[in-house]
């Protein structure tokens, strides 16, 4: 029987494999931290929150997503002026690749996730319930629409 690889190898792994994976690496001495995929990129979690997503795609998915509040990114981009609004997700914050000044920005951001940072992080929406009771609903809602068609 094969053995389970060690979460925190797996972790390395990944952030070692991702452009911006460095921008992460001081957030994995945190006990809360977890880095899932999201996406095509990779989503950093900490105190229960998402926090960062290191995206290496094509702009505008390219550099740092930094979910927050929207009453939050005033102070914010008044303190880092290189944070745009994402174009697409105008509820989060972005830190485009090509910003000047995107080490120090994006190191600054590491550190206040860190320290958790109220003004950084959304709270992750509750998995939706699947399993039999689910199933068992979907189908329920599928027949009576089949004899609602019928009469």
């Amino acid at each position: 029987m094969a053995r389970a690889r060690d979460p925190l190898a797996r972790t390395l792994e990944r952030l070692e494999g991702h452009r911006f994976g460095w921008v992460a690496e001081p957030l994995i001495e945190e006990p809360s931290f977890v880095l899932r995929p999201m996406f095509g990129s990779l989503a950093c979690y900490l105190h229960g929150r998402l926090m960062l997503i290191l995206a290496d795609r094509q702009p505008p998915w390219q550099g740092l997503l930094v979910p927050t509040e929207r009453e939050a990114q005033p102070a914010l981009r008044a303190e880092m002026p290189a944070l745009q609004v994402h174009a697409v997700l105008g509820k989060w914050l972005h830190l485009p690749e090509s910003a000047d000044d995107f080490e120090e920005v994006a190191g600054r951001l590491a550190t206040l996730a860190r320290e958790g940072d109220p003004r950084l992080g959304v709270e992750p929406r509750p998995k939706r319930q699947s399993g039999p009771t689910m199933g068992k609903r979907r189908r329920a809602s599928t027949k009576a629409r089949r004899s609602h068609k019928r009469t």
